[in-house]
């Protein structure tokens, strides 16, 4: 049974920094592609970055590029998302994601198994 589980959530401030993690099981990462995207309420799940199953590739949505940074641990398990600079619109819950892909996608569609999601407030 493959599980995604996320941890680092919480409260922030406006222009600090949180650490997500991911911690995936029942599957080998390094035959997955993963991702991370966010749900605010009321709006669609939109990507946010996402890496290749060698973890040397990474992707980025144009509004977190150059403040995000995506990272894959595959003797770990783990693919992590640090944030920093956050924004209060970037207020969300937050998903990790598989996909059963070697190459970098940000597309939802094509993600095989999420986590249940942590919950991201940025404070203004």
């Amino acid at each position: 049974q493959v599980q995604l589980v996320e941890s680092g959530g919480g409260l922030v401030q406006a222009g600090g920094s949180l650490r997500l993690s991911c911690t995936a099981s029942g599957l080998t990462a390094s035959s997955y592609s993963m991702g991370w995207f966010r749900q605010a309420p009321g709006k669609e799940r939109e990507f946010v970055a996402a890496i290749s199953w060698s973890g040397a590739v990474p992707m980025y949505a144009d509004s977190v590029q150059g403040r995000f940074t995506i990272s894959k641990d595959n003797a770990k398990n783990t693919v992590s998302l640090q944030m920093n600079s956050v924004k209060p619109q970037e207020t969300a819950v937050d998903y990790c994601a598989a996909a059963r892909t070697q190459f970098t996608t940000g597309s939802v569609e094509q993600y095989d198994y999420w986590g249940q999601g942590t919950q991201v407030t940025v404070s203004s």
